[in-house]
């Protein structure tokens, strides 16, 4: 299936922004209008740090492991997603780069590795939520990043 990719513009140094997604207890703050019941384990941040979360997406729900399997800061955070039993694989990346009058634009990629048979006959449909989903995300994050920044401005 073709990766879907979303991004925003926020106001925040890609420094300010990849110190924000190296946590992972913050991605719950802007994604917990698709991934409910967050359960954290390994460490805070950084390689290794995980979630397993419920996943509520075109009306199934699925338990998804999340993963960060690399970090180049401050550019870069991959994860490794793992459900439907280890039948769907797949990297969600946030690649994070400067703007030309300052501020930060903010990519996130999900690319499926492998996919049950009814994801793939479904793949216009998967991929489309999938992209609302993350829009969602996307204008989510820019609104607790810049929470996040001016209270720790404060």
């Amino acid at each position: 299936m073709k990766p879907v990719t979303v991004s925003v513009d926020v106001p925040q140094t890609p420094e300010q922004v990849y110190d924000f997604l190296d946590v992972m207890a913050h991605h719950e703050r802007f994604t917990d209008h698709y991934l409910t019941d967050w359960r954290y384990g390994g460490p805070g941040r950084g390689v290794g740090s995980r979630a397993t979360v419920t996943a509520a997406l075109g009306g199934t729900k699925t338990d998804v492991t999340i993963e960060v399997v690399e970090a180049e800061a401050p550019r870069r955070i991959v994860e490794r997603n793992v459900s439907a039993s280890g039948r769907r694989l797949a990297h969600g990346v946030y690649d994070i780069g400067p703007l030309p009058r300052g501020g930060s634009r903010v990519w996130f990629t999900y690319a499926w590795v492998r996919a049950p048979l009814g994801d793939r006959l479904l793949a216009p449909v998967v991929r489309a939520a999938m992209r609302r989903a993350n829009r969602t995300v996307m204008r989510r994050l820019a609104a607790e990043l810049a929470r996040h920044v001016s209270a720790a401005d404060s």
